[in-house]
């Protein structure tokens, strides 16, 4: 199985990259084949029907989506701005649409406050649906993250912990389901 994480953050001290990087730890340890896709390496500009024809931008963006397109499944990890997901992984989920069709995707999110970025999870599965893939039902809400993770990036909060691998088996336990489905003759014969 190969999952892809992408991260909905290119601020210089974002803190919900520790998330990815967790999470990426967590399901490597598990056999899991990981692609962390990192908006800091993997820069794309603000979507313009593929900014004109520039071949930078064109390869980057095939690039991108054959990565997500080998993925089984996915994670998308945003902070919570302004009541809603970054603009950076709205702008790189504008880039795509059949890469995402009839994925598994779960969602992360993060914000310094109580609440975990509960708007942005809700906004961005209601977004993994338009997109025709199948967002996971439950999500991993990281509140007061700026507390959540030591000068190491490892973990110093018991419940994330706790929630981190909970979400983490029902990603998994949803990414096989989904795949044992589409390998069945009914899944075949209603295409």
């Amino acid at each position: 199985m190969k999952i892809v994480i992408l991260a909905g953050s290119a601020r210089r001290d974002r803190k919900s990259f520790n998330v990815c990087v967790h999470l990426e730890k967590l399901l490597s340890g598990l056999g899991i084949e990981v692609d962390l896709l990192d908006p800091v390496k993997t820069p794309l500009p603000v979507f313009d029907d593929f900014a004109d024809g520039n071949p930078a931008v064109i390869q980057a963006v095939e690039k991108m989506g054959k990565r997500l397109e080998n993925a089984d499944a996915m994670v998308f990890v945003t902070p919570e701005y302004n009541g809603s997901f970054s603009g950076v992984l709205k702008n790189t989920l504008d880039y795509f649409w059949a890469e995402f069709s009839e994925k598994p995707i779960g969602v992360a999110a993060v914000s310094s406050g109580k609440m975990g970025g509960i708007n942005a999870s809700t906004q961005l599965q209601h977004v993994i649906l338009s997109l025709g893939a199948y967002p996971l039902p439950i999500k991993l809400l990281v509140p007061d993250v700026d507390n959540t993770f030591d000068e190491h990036l490892n973990p110093t909060s018991e419940e994330f912990i706790k929630n981190s691998n909970r979400f983490t088996k029902k990603l998994l336990w949803f990414a096989n389901a989904v795949s044992s489905a589409k390998n069945t003759q009914l899944y075949e014969n209603a295409e």
